[in-house]
């Protein structure tokens, strides 16, 4: 059966248009009830045997949900007490149109058969299909189609029984009056039985906590007066960002303005969380502030009101400052476009009554505010890292309401810790799946004769890998010989995983999603399975293994005369570390093939280092760390800063080489879609910290452009502060923009620039077993060299786009979960610690000093005084940016002493204990430890004397 609809629309010009649209209807279409003659049973799901486990109705039943309780109880929805359930299409299609994260989670369930979730086609049934009514709203629409799906299920099937769930007051009444069965999602769950981990999970968006009596923040603004005014440019749309040190404070990030909008206090913030679109008003200049230099921590306990913030608020404003070359745009929330919630990781608070039902949940992310859940299992819950869901965030609540979703496992547990990590960072790390699982190629692998025609066959060639102690999933390997007339062959040759990977596939599909490895302390979170990453496209010693090779003719200084990429066929002859190559290159006794590869690469990246430093490549710093783990319990056995050798350097430039021929290459043959890594210059207000530090050391930072800054940080060195240079450059990182991914065709060639490494094209092709945009690159080079063809998605700038989005968002969250896992393991190590150790002045603030400790590569707080009060000791000076108590001054970058220990008080969020040893101040710093060990050994002998001495007597006696 076919209905039409006719629509007339009239446009611009004055001219009417029929617009004609057909909806085609079925009488054929399955109830999914194995038990209906009328059907085909064979696929059929649902069953009248499954007993449900509400006792609300006491005969087996099937139910059916409307679509807001899909949107708000996921969480309930996923667990496996919910069975036997009717999704109708037309609920499907209005839960994918306003939450995609929450469709997918719906069809995971539906695809899993043990669930019983069955979809039901109702807009296409010529029963249960329904035109709109005139002014109908679509909310009131879908909930009639709903209605009259379940109907048409009472009549279909008389001998089952049928029940609607939805938290919509109106729409039970209009069920009931039809003589439906139903009725709300709280209702039903609080009947089944031991439901008290149940009930947790409920979203209850109609929270009456009896500590809320007062408004505590503004009304939003409607979604339609948000619109108007942003069209007036009267209000301006931006994502919020949280501070992490003052939870007073945020910053809106807005299209036209050069600094994020200022947003401070409850009526600033107005009820944003981290990662919210929202709607802000920007003050009169005359309104704008300085950012807070504060550290403020809410410290509120769940029965708290309003009046301990509004304390910290007038803290915050007592400080404000106003210098005018300091202020920066600022403005208020005044409405939510679209909210980002997410499940966060944490702890609930710590301290109030167990036997409560309502408690603070603190995440792990300190830029997300508390959230209120109501639960039963406190006591064991205290005990336990869980997972929370905000559910709503009305004006009369200090915190956000939220619901419990499930425990991963007791605080402080190793593994409990990595998944939090992991969660937090939404970095994808379930079991590969059956089906990724099915893509792998049968061992034993073979290389056979059709393969060895396809390829170039390296496998004569001296060739070695050069990677970090440890490694299992190397990537690439090099090699460097002489040609008879007297230049070199240098090759880069890169593990081919585009052969085992093939485009659409559900492994392609799943390397596609995670985009990169995940490398935390103790664990890998592979792209790519194990079979892949550390056999079979490993480049291990001494086997025969598929490459990429890159291979470029040159001089002995270093010039490029040709270079030639292919599929090739490659044995490695040795897996090296940086320091066995270093070793290797330095011992002069050796001078095997590999040897001298080695010294000619080694040559030959010092001249091609030199000019990419020449052209204004940046040497940049960031204290990165090694932890040495004890093999059997995986505890933290030390920490140290990870030791570079010149062959890091080595492998490093020729990396960088082959990436830069290699998007020359693909460049020219695929102009649009090109899969290259722009790093955009940083906006000059980026460097202020850089400039300022430097000119309160003498030195003049340059920074209109990449080479002036280069030389600028060459030049700012002094001999008294050996370390003075590193810190600078470890600003200088700090003040870079992320680099990311683009198709070609997006972009104008002057934006391909890569800042930070001063070359005008740039890609990543060398790490494959590692990252998806290089399985993408060495797809697009295969094509241009005639090794494989090409498909539409490769040639797709809108899906390239979009490929990209995923690429650069898993990587940077890849980089900050490795930091997470990094801290974390550190803390472990100095638990129960206390040690003296060198550092230096990073940054100088108001009531502190950070400092760091190049040792451990941390950054700590160093505070001067209580939160928010002046220091007993050190008098401030912001225009110097010095802290100074008598003779004694404090510049940044200066060397000090200082004794470190872990804080655990707030077991969420540990943090290192600094009290200052040198230079010291009488009063306020601490004696070395050294000194405090000598009195304690004096003391000891002195007891040691007395308790002789008693002996000798009481003998005598």
């Amino acid at each position: 059966m076919l209905t039409t609809k006719v629509f007339i629309k009239k446009n611009k010009i004055g001219n009417f248009l029929k617009h004609i649209r057909e909806h085609y209807l079925r009488n054929d279409l399955l109830c999914g009830i194995k038990e209906c003659e009328c059907c085909d049973a064979s696929e059929s799901i649902l069953s009248t045997t499954y007993k449900n486990k509400s006792t609300l109705y006491k005969f087996n039943h099937f139910l059916v949900f409307d679509t807001n309780v899909i949107l708000d109880q996921m969480d309930l929805l996923e667990e496996s007490t919910i069975s036997n359930v009717i999704i109708l299409n037309t609920v499907i299609e209005e839960v994918q149109h306003r939450s995609l994260p929450i469709y997918k989670r719906l069809i995971s369930i539906v695809e899993n058969s043990s669930r019983m979730f069955y979809v039901f086609a109702n807009n296409f049934h010529v029963d249960c299909h329904l035109p709109a009514k005139e002014g109908e709203s679509p909310n009131d629409y879908n909930d009639r189609r709903i209605r009259k799906a379940c109907k048409w299920y009472m009549g279909h099937a008389p001998f089952a029984s049928f029940v609607l769930i939805t938290d919509d007051v109106e729409n039970r009444r209009l069920a009931q009056d039809e003589g439906l069965l139903c009725c709300s999602m709280e209702e039903y769950i609080s009947h089944v039985e031991n439901s008290k981990d149940l009930q947790d999970k409920l979203a209850r968006l109609d929270y009456h906590f009896q500590g809320d009596k007062e408004d505590v923040f503004p009304l939003h603004l409607s979604t339609v007066e948000i619109h108007h005014r942003i069209k007036d440019n009267k209000l301006h749309q931006g994502t919020y960002r949280a501070s992490r040190d003052n939870f007073l404070e945020g910053y809106v990030n807005v299209e036209g303005f050069e600094d994020p909008v200022i947003v401070q206090g409850r009526s600033g913030q107005n009820r944003a969380v981290d990662g919210d679109v929202v709607a802000v008003e920007i003050f009169n200049k005359g309104e704008w502030i300085s950012p807070s230099e504060l550290i403020l921590e809410d410290e509120g306990a769940v029965e708290s009101g309003v009046e301990e913030v509004i304390k910290k608020e007038n803290e915050l404003k007592s400080t404000e400052g106003k210098k005018i070359e300091d202020v920066k745009p600022t403005g208020r929330v005044v409405g939510i476009i679209r909210r980002k919630w997410r499940q966060y990781c944490g702890i609930l608070q710590q301290d109030g009554d167990d036997s409560k039902i309502y408690h603070l949940f603190v995440p792990s992310d300190k830029k997300v505010p508390k959230i209120r859940i109501e639960t039963r299992q406190g006591a064991f819950l205290k005990t336990q890292k869980i997972i929370v869901s905000i559910d709503t965030w009305p004006r009369h609540s200090r915190y956000p309401n939220g619901h419990f979703v499930r425990a991963l496992g007791k605080i402080g547990d190793q593994v409990t810790e990595n998944e939090v990590v992991l969660l937090e960072h939404d970095v994808p790390h379930s079991q590969f799946s059956e089906e990724v699982l099915k893509c792998l190629p049968k061992l034993p692998w073979v290389i056979t004769d059709e393969d060895e025609a396809a390829r170039v066959d390296l496998r004569h060639i001296d060739i070695c890998s050069v990677d970090p102690p440890g490694c299992t999933d190397i990537d690439d390997a090099l090699h460097c010989r002489e040609l008879e007339d007297g230049t070199l062959e240098v090759g880069v040759h890169i593990a081919d995983v585009s052969h085992f990977i093939r485009p659409g596939t559900a492994l392609d599909i799943e390397a596609a999603s995670r985009a990169t490895t995940v490398y935390l302390v103790n664990k890998r979170i592979d792209m790519v399975p194990d079979l892949l990453s550390s056999n079979l496209c490993s480049l291990r010693g001494g086997e025969e293994r598929f490459a990429f090779s890159c291979v470029w003719k040159m001089d002995r200084d270093a010039n490029i005369l040709s270079v030639k990429c292919h599929k090739s066929i490659i044995r490695s002859r040795k897996a090296m570390t940086y320091e066995e190559a270093q070793i290797t290159i330095d011992d002069q006794s050796k001078n095997d093939s590999i040897a001298q590869s080695l010294r000619n690469l080694n040559m030959l990246a010092k001249i091609l280092k030199r000019r990419r430093l020449e052209r204004g490549a940046l040497v940049l710093a960031s204290p990165e760390v090694k932890i040495h783990m004890d093999s059997e319990t995986m505890e933290p056995l030390d920490v140290e800063v990870k030791k570079l050798f010149e062959t890091n350097s080595m492998v490093e430039e020729f990396m960088l080489l082959a990436n830069i021929s290699v998007a020359e290459i693909i460049l020219e043959s695929f102009p649009d879609c090109a899969m290259l890594r722009r790093h955009p210059e940083p906006p000059a207000t980026n460097f202020e910290p850089l400039v300022k530090a430097g000119r309160h050391l003498g030195f003049e930072i340059k920074v209109d452009c990449g080479k002036n800054l280069a030389l600028s940080l060459d030049a700012a060195v002094k001999k008294d502060n050996l370390y003075l240079n590193t810190m600078l450059r470890i600003l200088a990182t700090r003040c870079m923009l992320q680099a990311v991914y683009f198709p070609s065709g997006v972009y104008q060639k002057s934006d391909y620039f890569h800042y930070g490494l001063a070359v005008p094209l740039y890609t990543h092709f060398t790490s494959p077993i590692r990252r998806y945009a290089d399985i993408i690159v060495h797809r697009l080079l295969a094509v241009t060299v005639g090794s494989d063809a090409t498909y539409p998605d490769l040639l797709n700038k809108e899906k390239s786009s979009r490929l990209c989005q995923n690429l650069n968002y898993r990587n940077r969250m890849a980089q900050y979960a490795g930091r997470a896992s990094v801290a974390f393991n550190t803390h472990l190590f100095f638990r129960g610690k206390i040690q003296d150790e060198e550092g230096y002045v990073l940054y100088v603030r108001k009531n502190a000093i950070q400092i760091l400790i190049p040792k451990y590569g941390l950054e700590c707080t160093l505070y001067l005084a209580q939160k928010g009060k002046t220091s007993a000791f050190f008098a401030y000076s912001e225009d110097q940016q010095t802290q100074t108590c008598g003779d004694i001054v404090l510049h940044a970058f200066d060397p000090v002493t200082v004794r470190l220990s872990l804080d655990s008080n707030n077991i969420q969020h540990e943090k290192f204990a600094l009290q200052l040893v040198h230079p010291y101040v009488e009063g306020f710093s601490v004696p070395p430890l050294s000194s405090v060990s000598k009195r304690k050994g004096e003391e000891e002998v002195k007891v040691v004397s007395v308790d002789k001495k008693k002996k000798r007597r009481n003998k005598k006696s």
